[in-house]
């Protein structure tokens, strides 16, 4: 019999049965732990589900494990079966999801348990060291993969083509900035077999429009308050959420409500001027600093933003309500940049009477924690 792919085909056919007129979605399916050597993105902002995609995975491997030893050859290569899943999550996530168990694999709205097959690592070297301790593991979700080391890109790749072990990793790969987050989240889109997009309902209290980004904002005396670009870009935690002016909440926005001042700023005065103090003058990065520590008023920042939002963009001004701006400016040359000195960074911390609390939180959100230390 001739087929056919034509869609008003199939639904002229099925009204000639008596069927009404309807769309018919993909199911969501169970996960395949036969098929070998996968690397699996699952991607989205924050809250669009990506941890609970690894909890549902784990959830199929509790069933699949208790079904006869006659399936392990079909999920097997060598020693390790797929059917046995281990969790990876980052050291540098300890500080989110505090109240639950140590061995949880928690998300938002609920957690499993995992025992002993869940664990904490710093690097690409710790994922290596396990997978060698536990070879009989066939499966592993790498949870927010971007955080690591890119090296790690290339020994899932590796491991997986070598062994058939299939690994999942939930990530951010678009930053707030809504920019590849970082060089490991480019690597993991170019070893990647299998992508998984997800999205969430924009958070804006108006609006039901899908959303792919993650908004960061700050709460200033009840009110919301735009993250700058030049923000820290790592700053960890961020599951609950503070009404402090100095650490971010977040959530999903669509394009239309995913604010982000402060863009063509950074690349036409604040870049400029590191890169002039990377050059040994470091006077005219020294006087903007001083002026977004001590009167906004008289800083480019200030005269671009009233420039650029006088109408139709009042909202962004908001940006300049949050504390710490001159700290989080010279943070972003620092540490993205590598455009000011650390001798620069302290002696711009002391001369400007900086907030060495606010800087030293942040260089040890970037594992620079004793930069300021006296």
């Amino acid at each position: 019999m001739e087929q056919s792919n034509n869609n008003t085909d199939t639904v002229s056919f099925l009204k000639s049965l008596g069927f009404p007129e309807f769309t018919i979605h993909h199911a969501f399916n169970h996960f395949d732990f036969s098929r070998p050597s996968r690397r699996i993105l699952v991607i989205g902002p924050m809250g669009s589900g990506k941890t609970e995609y690894s909890a549902r995975v784990w959830r199929d491997s509790q069933v699949v494990l208790g079904k006869s030893g006659l399936v392990a050859p079909a999920t097997s290569s060598g020693a390790a079966d797929r059917r046995k899943v281990f969790v990876v999550r980052s050291r540098l996530d300890d500080q989110r999801f505090t109240d639950y168990p140590e061995d949880a694999l928690a998300f938002r709205g609920g957690y499993e348990r995992c025992g002993e097959s869940i664990t904490r690592i710093t690097s690409s070297f710790d994922l290596e060291r396990l997978i060698e301790d536990h070879p009989e593991y066939g499966t592993w979700i790498i949870d927010e993969a971007s955080f690591y080391d890119e090296r790690l890109a290339y020994v899932i790749n590796r491991e997986s083509t070598r062994s058939g072990l299939v690994f999942i990793f939930p990530t951010l790969i678009l930053n707030f900035r809504r920019e590849i987050f970082n060089p490991t989240a480019r690597f993991l889109l170019e070893v990647s077999t299998d992508v998984f997009p997800l999205t969430a309902y924009c958070e804006h209290d108006q609006c039901l429009a899908d959303s792919f980004y993650t908004y960061r904002y700050y709460t200033v005396r009840g009110t919301e308050c735009p993250a700058l670009y030049f923000d820290p870009l790592i700053i960890i935690g961020g599951d609950t959420e503070r009404d402090d002016p100095r650490e971010p909440n977040y959530c999903t926005r669509c394009d239309e409500h995913h604010y982000l001042p402060g863009k063509e700023y950074t690349f036409l005065t604040l870049k400029p001027l590191g890169e002039e103090a990377g050059r040994g003058n470091i006077k005219p990065l020294q006087s903007e600093l001083r002026g977004l520590a001590n009167d906004i008023q008289s800083s480019a920042l200030y005269a671009d933003f009233t420039e650029r939002y006088a109408t139709g963009g009042e909202f962004n001004l908001q940006a300049l309500e949050v504390d710490c701006i001159a700290e989080r400016a010279l943070l972003y040359l620092f540490i993205e940049q590598n455009l000011v000195s650390a001798e620069q960074l302290r002696f711009l911390t002391d001369e400007l009477g900086l907030d060495r609390d606010y800087l030293s939180r942040r260089l040890a959100d970037n594992r620079r924690s004793d930069l300021l230390q006296t």
